[in-house]
């Protein structure tokens, strides 16, 4: 994060010359410049860091829809960020001693669910302190105003005194109990908690010695800040940091994490718009919802955001209650997540409901062949077909397209494209009723859980382009990743650039191809990308006697290696 000061200073400069009006970012630049010697990548720097302390808001400029405005949110953005007991950086560092603590020893999830249960009691505790102050304001004496303040209308969440993190922490002997009472009675008080926070079982956890001490280890480092001034977008970017750090260990556990950058790759495709009905059918973590909100918010503002429908469905429970938490700590309330299969029983069905449906599934999820289909509900949602047992992808797609009126966005990996049988049957007919827009191949090793490269897939029922697929290879638009070593990752330019191609819908030499569905029928509806974009590099000439001379010495020496060993074996007794 940017210095405070440097921050600070800026924002006063702009609040003593814009004050409560919209202005732009050319504006900004050149107030910047004349006070400051600023230039535009500074400025950009601290639009963003402003944005996320809340100190800003963007709105679209209703006069150039392709600009942006800006208004200083003044009331309460600097109070709040000079406020904060804990920055960006404060709030890695405990995370980075937490995780240090448990290392692979324990469940991450014990991280969350401390770090959400510190959040909700500090943010209990200033909604009381201002509830008893009003209360007293307004006539009744400390002893009422204190009981009254108590009352689940001054609060996000009902929690009993004795479920507040400073009673819970008071005795270390009795530390296992007070999590496991407290956390059972803020789910039966607050309905949106049952099964999100209760699941976690730190009496079992801590029949181990060691574990027993980690847990008062992780108390007493979450003790040392208070949380309920620090932003969602910071808390926010914690929790996914919790995520990301340990990645590596439960992609090898078969938990699927879809990297942030490829999430943020889909919504520039999709292009999210406020009043849209947004639906995930396999959330996982709700890493597709959050990002869906983040794109409206910065693109028009945080109001506008709040007016996005979220949905989701989730199988695994335990990362269902990882998704809530998750949701909750960036400062989205009002969502609809649901827990359960979505092939066999899923909680959102309405036919042709929502504006974008997006999802990465589990790639080739065996056990759901015709027989197993038929078992679940809604069966009409697969009337192109149903798959093999061993892979549900066109199952997916099949319930996305069902209960999308719009815009569908799946990733998977690149079999889906050509696999043969009942598979082919399905994506034949999806194709012949031209419901396919794009097809994306990315980079291989972007994923935690495998290096194999995958796909975007685009399905949209309004096709502006009617009888074409465009088809897309960035498989070489990538940097390495910043952390990890083994993995590759998508920057900044490398989503821009594939989003443009998108937009633009036409060929470009080596990177995209817009094919005529004609042209996919005689393939036999085989959408792998090699077919259509030829990406070879063919900018170095090849010479032809330099290649037939490295041939002839390779040739030299393979003779020389076989004469030496029939030498070693006649010695050996094996030729007579």
């Amino acid at each position: 994060m940017a210095d405070l000061n440097w921050i600070i200073n800026r924002y006063n400069t702009m609040l003593s010359n814009f004050n409560d009006r919209q202005f732009s970012r050319d504006e900004v630049i050149k107030l910047l410049k004349e006070k400051y010697n600023d230039n535009e990548g500074t400025v950009d720097t601290l639009i963003s860091e402003m944005k996320k302390q809340e100190l800003i808001s963007s709105y679209q400029n209703e006069y150039d829809k392709r600009s942006v405005l800006y208004k200083l949110n003044k009331d309460f953005g600097l109070l709040k960020y000079t406020n904060n007991k804990i920055t960006r950086s404060d709030l890695e560092s405990m995370l980075k001693k937490a995780a240090d603590l448990i290392r692979t020893r324990v469940d991450y999830k014990y991280i969350l669910i401390l770090l959400f249960l510190k959040r909700i009691s500090d943010k209990w505790e200033e909604e009381y302190n201002k509830a008893l102050n009003e209360l007293v304001d307004n006539g009744l004496n400390e002893s009422e105003a204190k009981e009254e303040a108590k009352d689940e209308i001054y609060h996000e969440f009902n929690l009993p005194e004795d479920a507040l993190w400073n009673n819970i922490r008071k005795d270390v002997n009795t530390l296992p109990e007070k999590l496991a009472r407290a956390l059972k009675t803020i789910a039966e008080m607050n309905p949106d908690l049952k099964n999100v926070i209760d699941n976690i079982d730190f009496m079992t956890f801590t029949t181990n010695s060691e574990n027993s001490q980690i847990l008062r280890q992780l108390v007493e480092l979450f003790s040392e800040q208070e949380l309920n001034n620090v932003s969602p977008d910071i808390l926010g970017d914690a929790y996914e940091w919790i995520l990301r750090y340990f990645l590596p260990q439960k992609a090898k556990e078969g938990e699927i994490y879809t990297p942030r950058e490829v999430i943020k790759l889909l919504m520039n495709l999709l292009d999210p718009k406020p009043g849209d009905y947004i639906y995930d059918p396999a959330c996982g973590t709700a890493g597709m919802l959050i990002t869906a909100y983040y794109y409206v918010k910065d693109k028009y503002g945080k109001d506008y955001a709040n007016k996005l429908f979220l949905y989701g469905q989730e199988a695994n429970t335990t990362i269902y209650a990882v998704s809530k938490m998750n949701l909750y700590i960036h400062g989205i309330d009002d969502t609809n997540l649901s827990s359960g299969d979505t092939l066999l029983h899923p909680k959102n069905i309405d036919e042709n409901k929502f504006d974008i449906v997006v999802a990465n599934p589990p790639w080739n999820q065996d056990g759901y062949d015709e027989n197993v289909l038929k078992t679940g509900e809604y069966l009409n949602r697969y009337k192109y077909g149903f798959t093999n047992s061993s892979s549900a992808d066109w199952a997916w797609i099949q319930h996305m397209l069902y209960t999308s009126k719009s815009k569908v966005g799946i990733i998977l990996d690149t079999g889906s494209l050509f696999r043969s049988g009942k598979e082919l049957a399905i994506r034949s007919k999806i194709i012949d009723n031209d419901f396919v827009e794009s097809v994306i191949l990315l980079p291989e090793k972007i994923f935690y859980n495998t290096g194999s490269p995958s796909v975007i897939i685009i399905l949209n029922k309004n096709k502006k382009i009617r009888n074409k697929i465009l088809f897309i290879d960035a498989s070489k638009e990538f940097i390495k990743h910043p952390e990890i070593r083994k993995l590759n990752t998508l920057s900044d330019d490398n989503i821009n650039k594939i989003t443009e191609a998108y937009k633009q819908f036409k060929n470009i030499d080596n990177f995209a191809s817009v094919v005529d569905l004609n042209k996919i029928k005689e393939n036999n509806y085989d959408l792998n990308i090699p077919l259509y974009i030829d990406n070879k590099e063919n900018n170095d000439k090849i010479d032809i006697k330099n290649v037939l001379s490295e041939i002839k010495d390779l040739d030299l020496k393979l003779d020389n290696v076989n004469k030496k060993l029939d030498d070693y074996l006649m010695e050996l007794g094996y030729y007579e």
